[in-house]
C-alpha cells in the first residue's frame, strides 16, 4: 500500500489530515440486540482490539462505558432515549438530518486533552440494507470504524470488509488490517494532523 493510499484513510472531505487512536482501554457496551447478536458484537470488538494490540476493560473509570453501540429501528427513537441529549448536544438537529439523508449509521467521537479518542457513540439503524447483512458483517464493520478516527470518506465507496465466497467468513479488506496494526505501533503518535504521518505508517506496512 502506497503512502498516498494510507493518507486517503485519514484525509477528510475538506482536505485536512486528522488521525487519532484510542488513548485508554476500550470499555464497550452494546444496546438493543438479542443475546446471540451481543456475543457476535463482543467477539468482533475483541478481535479488532486484539489486532490493534489495544486493551479492553470492563469499565472506564471516568465514563463507565466509553464505546456505546446502539441498535435502533428509527432515528426518532434517539429523541426518546433518556440522557442521550447529554451525550449528543446536537441531538435535536441531528435526528432530522439523519432522517433526511436516509442514513443507517452514525458515529460520534469524544477526545481527551491530548486529542486521543476517549469515547465513541455509535448508532445503527436496522433498515432493509443493514438487516440484510450477516451479523458478523455489521459487528466487524462497526468495530473497525471505531478503532481509529478514519476520514469521513474512508469507506464511503468501499467497505472495509470482504467475504470469502457467498458463505465464507467475513474478513478485513486487504490493507485495512495492516493499517490498524501500524496505527497502534507504540512508536507511532496517538494523534497526528500532518500528512507526513502517513509516510511513517506506510513504512511499517508489509511489502
Amino acid at each position: 500500500m502506497t503512502p498516498e493510499a494510507v493518507a486517503a484513510f485519514f484525509t477528510r472531505s475538506d482536505g485536512s489530515y486528522r488521525f487519532a487512536r484510542w488513548g485508554r482501554p476500550i470499555a464497550p457496551m452494546v444496546i438493543g440486540v438479542e443475546d446471540a447478536t451481543l456475543s457476535v458484537m463482543e467477539g468482533a470488538i475483541e478481535a479488532i482490539a486484539t489486532l490493534a494490540n489495544h486493551p479492553l476493560a470492563e469499565t472506564d473509570p471516568e465514563l463507565g462505558a466509553n464505546l456505546m453501540i446502539f441498535f435502533i429501528r428509527d432515528w426518532h427513537e434517539l429523541l426518546d432515549t433518556p440522557q442521550l441529549g447529554h451525550v449528543l448536544d446536537e441531538l435535536d438537529t441531528l435526528v432530522p438530518r439523519l432522517q433526511a439523508a436516509g442514513a443507517n449509521q452514525y458515529r460520534s467521537f469524544r477526545f481527551d486533552a491530548a486529542g486521543a479518542i476517549k469515547a465513541a457513540f455509535v448508532f445503527v439503524r436496522m433498515d432493509a440494507a443493514m438487516s440484510g447483512l450477516p451479523a458478523e458483517a455489521v459487528a466487524f464493520g462497526q468495530a473497525v470504524q471505531t478503532i481509529l478516527l478514519w476520514s469521513d470518506t474512508a469507506f464511503a465507496e468501499t467497505s472495509p470488509l470482504a467475504q470469502a465466497g457467498e458463505e465464507g467468513p467475513v474478513l478485513l479488506r486487504s490493507g485495512v488490517a495492516e493499517v490498524i496494526r501500524a496505527a497502534y505501533d507504540p512508536v507511532m503518535p496517538v494523534v497526528a494532523d500532518d500528512p507526513s504521518h502517513a509516510l511513517r505508517m506506510a513504512a511499517r506496512l508489509p511489502d
